[in-house]
């Protein structure tokens, strides 16, 4: 432990030198003007929030929203070095810059993967999967990505007006091949999106005779890389493959890439140990926590898990639809606790309503 905080001291030094060298800009501030009264009360609700442990307990939201409103209308300020340790920790606990996806770089031909929920089940890396593989990462191993957007599906981002703020994002993560035709909610740019093997068998008959709609849909993030997790579960394996062979055949220009295994079981088991127990992390909070990782600022958008806005006003479970997820499987209010505690921290900024 001792080695381990040494480690992490100068890790914060060895960062903050390399940031005064390379100019990065300074923290992010709201312009708005705010009395010392105002700072202070804003500084008493972001403690009071990271304070709070779980939402489990909560049976009236009514006052959690309004801490939420009071919270989102405080200006907020990047904390570079609460930034830094979070890098840190998922860096040498996960390693997405490594090994987020499988590649040639990280995989051999003959290797033997290891699924990531269902332990007992493994997959040799043969001949035709090895060639499904590309060469390294799409960004290399350095942190390129610069500001990113993470765009949750939550029903909050209907008539929000956010569309221009994800647009203005260097690097934008969708989740589950959302619709796009709400471009001024949602925005229209998309540089990776993840997809759900279920989509594939529930809304494109498992890409038997439904190949165009898919890619069609699939066309709609533009050239955004398609990421999925053939190696979760073993009933994903080959859905995964079919979407790499219909993508490669019918519009090439859109690469796919496979999340390893490895590194989401080693995610899943890190934010077990800060106190997420869900059966399973959501796509968004992974996607999020590779954001942490890889970007230099982190927006949060659609991460909403309940059935009213900040004002008790009902909103759809996703802005496309109301098609609520199955129960048991995620802790997405914990997770969104987890995401406030991180803004209210400087980590990351947590976009919740209409945008300014």
């Amino acid at each position: 432990m001792a080695v381990r905080r040494r480690c992490r001291k100068l890790f914060v030094i060895v960062c903050a030198i390399s940031t005064f060298f390379f100019f990065l800009p300074p923290p992010e501030i709201e312009n708005t003007p705010q009395s010392s009264e105002q700072t202070q009360n804003c500084n008493k609700l972001f403690d009071q929030i990271v304070a709070m442990k779980s939402l489990k307990s909560i049976h009236n939201f009514t006052k959690f929203f309004l801490e939420v409103k009071k919270i989102m209308s405080c200006p907020w300020t990047s904390n570079l070095t609460q930034q830094i340790i979070h890098k840190m920790d998922l860096h040498t606990e996960c390693n997405a810059s490594g090994t987020l996806f499988v590649t040639r770089e990280n995989t051999h031909l003959g290797q033997t993967l290891t699924y990531e929920v269902q332990r007992k089940s493994t997959k040799v890396v043969d001949k035709m999967l090895y060639n499904m593989l590309p060469r390294a990462a799409p960004w290399g191993i350095s942190r390129v990505l610069g500001r990113c957007a993470v765009v949750g599906n939550g029903g909050i981002l209907k008539n929000s007006s956010c569309g221009e703020k994800i647009n203005s994002a260097d690097f934008v993560i969708r989740l589950n091949l959302p619709p796009m035709n709400y471009s001024s909610d949602v925005g229209v740019k998309s540089s990776l999106v993840t997809i759900n093997p279920s989509q594939i068998t529930q809304s494109f008959m498992g890409l038997c005779n439904a190949r165009k709609p898919f890619v069609d849909k699939a066309a709609a993030h533009g050239n955004a890389y398609l990421a999925m997790a053939p190696f979760s579960y073993v009933v994903g394996t080959e859905l995964s493959f079919r979407v790499f062979h219909t993508m490669k055949d019918m519009r090439p220009q859109q690469e796919v890439l496979y999340f390893h295994p490895d590194y989401l079981f080693r995610l899943a088991r890190y934010w077990q140990k800060q106190g997420l127990t869900g059966l399973r992390l959501s796509s968004g909070f992974m996607l999020v926590s590779v954001a942490l990782e890889l970007c230099e600022k982190v927006d949060i958008y659609g991460f909403w898990p309940f059935p009213t806005d900040l004002i008790q006003k009902p909103v759809t479970h996703h802005y496309y639809d109301n098609v609520v997820a199955k129960q048991g499987v995620h802790a997405m209010p914990e997770e969104f606790l987890t995401l406030l505690h991180m803004h209210s921290q400087g980590v990351l900024q947590l976009h919740v309503g209409k945008c300014q």
